[in-house]
């Protein structure tokens, strides 16, 4: 398997439009002053409940979505600990589990990223503080920046009862807090298959930094981790494999 060095393989037209009136719809809300996805990141403070692994703890596994899967897989590829960061969709049926149906909004999937991390270098509620805090906005609901639908809603997709408990109790916090202006929409739903993405969905922020989606919603994401999250920022992204296009 060898990185794919490419954008993505014979992008269908309708692809191609769809993204770009999506870098449109973001610059015209930058320029209307709304709100975007983490355009400056919020500090937040750390989850009281938390996993404390044991010393010979192997990897664990999260599922985290919000929004456009490329900014929150951008984001979490450059968190240290995360050995694997991959673009997919979670929430559906296997059958439906493709871009140009998930994109219908009527599949139950949402765009996803499945994290994998070493519990012993970063924690579970790191990762939370981290995905509230610069990865989205967890207070749209079924939107995030320019898109709209329920395969953008910002929801934990927990792998163990543990991370169920410690993101419910997560929220809880942070709402009582009154950390933002707004309430919470992010959805705790366990017990959801994760199914990779295409291809060319992976590594998608790190292949493209100046593709115009990506420089105005995603990339200010992985400055804000740099800024906020200084300890856990890593400059080279840990990236996934993924299949050489044939010529």
């Amino acid at each position: 398997m060898a990185l794919n060095s490419t954008p993505f393989s014979k992008p269908d037209r309708w692809f191609f439009w769809l993204t770009l009136a999506a870098a449109i719809l973001g610059v015209l809300s930058f320029l209307s002053g709304s709100r975007l996805v983490a355009e400056e990141g919020v500090p937040i403070p750390a989850p009281v409940a938390d996993e404390h692994p044991a010393a010979d703890a192997g990897l664990e596994t999260t599922v985290l979505a919000g929004g456009c899967f490329w900014g929150v897989q951008g984001v979490f590829q450059h968190v240290q600990g995360v050995t694997s960061a991959t673009s997919g969709y979670t929430g559906g049926k296997q059958a439906d589990a493709h871009y140009n149906v998930v994109g219908t909004g009527d599949t139950g999937h949402a765009e996803s990223v499945q994290i994998k991390f070493d519990p012993k270098t970063i924690s579970y509620g790191k990762l939370l503080q981290i995905y509230f805090s610069v990865a989205h906005d967890p207070t749209s609901l079924n939107r995030q920046g320019p898109d709209t639908g329920t395969q953008y809603r910002s929801t934990i997709f927990p792998q163990t009862p543990e991370q169920g408990k410690i993101a419910e109790a997560y929220i809880a916090q942070l709402e009582n807090a009154h950390v933002f202006p707004w309430k919470i929409a992010t959805t705790v739903e366990p017990g959801r298959t994760f199914y990779a993405a295409e291809d060319y969905h992976q590594n998608f922020l790190t292949l493209n930094p100046t593709y115009p989606y990506i420089a105005i919603n995603d990339m200010p994401k992985v400055e804000n981790l740099k800024k906020l999250f200084p300890e856990n920022y890593r400059a080279a992204p840990v990236l996934v494999a993924v299949a050489k296009p044939a010529n």
